[in-house]
């Protein structure tokens, strides 16, 4: 498995543990407890600033950490960092992965590696195999083939994913793009279709317009 790959299946399994922790406990509090965190209104975004804004010169595009999330990027590297071959760039989450909440802890993966790693690899497409077999392998299953998906500017290839996690339902959406000999990777968990949805609209590319 490639260093990128098993840099992703590391945030995969650290946010899949998490999950499973949170569906049980949510199964085993009361039913007013249940109530209030239904009640419980998440705090808005603020406006766009440098502040939680992630900037890629290299790769031309900026993402918008949501207010309040925790960046585990450096915690996160492989100890044998190599960037000429893999480099974790991004992984932010709503919150610590080790801590115990109700709800899928949503999180942000950003991730580039050489495409030279990958004999006889053209397009962005041609990553979806073993991005997709990487995802399988963690209990997600695939809702559809990949697809190409528009973000302002920029065409990528997109994969979705769900998994069951009891009375939880956790939702992935990969997005990849080729640049200059390199791959990135763009990856969005979250509780539901519609959050993944807004964390994706949060990355932009240089040329298009803002999206918040």
């Amino acid at each position: 498995m490639r260093h990128t790959l098993i840099v992703a299946a590391l945030c995969l399994a650290v946010i899949s543990l998490s999950a499973i922790a949170q569906e049980s406990t949510s199964a085993s509090s009361s039913s007013k407890s249940k109530q209030k965190a239904e009640q419980r209104v998440k705090p808005a975004a603020p406006a766009a600033t440098d502040e939680g804004l992630y900037r890629n010169a290299e790769f031309g595009f900026t993402y918008h950490v949501r207010y309040g999330w925790v960046d585990r990027t450096e915690a996160m590297q492989p100890e044998e960092n190599d960037p000429s071959k893999s480099r974790l760039l991004l992984a932010a989450f709503e919150r610590p992965p080790e801590v115990t909440g109700e709800g899928v802890n949503s999180a942000v993966i950003i991730t580039v590696e050489s495409a030279a790693t990958y004999p006889g690899l053209k397009t962005a497409a041609d990553y979806m195999g073993p991005l997709t077999e990487l995802t399988t392998a963690k209990g997600f299953k695939a809702t559809q083939e990949p697809y190409e998906f528009p973000v302002g500017s920029q065409t990528l290839v997109r994969g979705d994913f769900t998994k069951n996690l009891g009375q939880l339902t956790m939702v992935q959406s990969s997005l990849v793009m080729l640049h200059k000999g390199s791959i990135v990777s763009f990856t969005f968990i979250g509780g539901s279709q519609d959050e993944v949805e807004e964390l994706i609209e949060k990355l932009a590319f240089s040329g298009s317009s803002k999206r918040h």
